[in-house]
């Protein structure tokens, strides 16, 4: 089983906000498989279950709020005895310009503090990500308020073609492996 986790946080004040990305991405991905994310007080989470091409996966979209992601996620491990290395976690980076995806097999948070709960919970830095870019916001700004701000119509723009290509990156890795996914678009990006 492949565990897809988009981060971001609960509630439509948070809704297109770059912060959110991760959920756009998994929420694009259950409406291509028709797969309806249900609450789980269990994982405290949205999830969904189904298959594609073969491989069982789990769509999760933690609803703990970003800071604390990684009690879904270990939840969702446990239940499911899967390793770090079934998790594929799609993040907001704002290291990367907006319209960028960077597909990396494991490695640092980059002090980003939703992957720094999952690490925290798994004990391991053993997980995929598929970073999405979305810009500093400009010289001098909050970077807080730059995550939890919504998306400009120019920004908008840029970012439903970015979440396209991370469904896709993220099918990819499904189907072929991380390495693969990153020759391909981490090249590309």
């Amino acid at each position: 089983m492949k565990i897809i986790v988009g981060l971001g946080n609960p509630g439509s004040k948070y809704e297109n906000t770059p912060h959110n990305v991760g959920f756009e991405v998994v929420d694009g991905l259950a409406g291509r498989w028709s797969c309806e994310l249900r609450r789980s007080l269990r994982f405290k989470a949205r999830q969904c279950r189904t298959e594609w091409k073969g491989n069982d996966l789990l769509l999760v979209k933690p609803q703990a709020y970003m800071n604390n992601s990684g009690f879904a996620v270990s939840a969702v491990m446990r239940y499911y005895k899967a390793s770090p290395e079934d998790v594929i976690v799609i993040v907001d980076d704002a290291d990367l310009e907006i319209g960028r995806i960077r597909i990396r097999p494991d490695g640092g948070t980059g002090g980003h503090r939703g992957l720094d709960s999952i690490v925290q919970h798994l004990h391991s830095k053993t997980f995929a990500r598929v970073r999405i870019g979305i810009g500093k916001g400009g010289e001098g700004k909050n970077l807080v308020n730059h995550v939890l701000k919504r998306f400009s119509q120019k920004d908008r723009e840029a970012m439903d073609k970015v979440t396209d290509k991370a469904m896709e990156a993220v099918l990819m890795m499904v189907e072929s492996g991380v390495d693969t996914a990153m020759n391909s678009f981490n090249a590309a990006s």
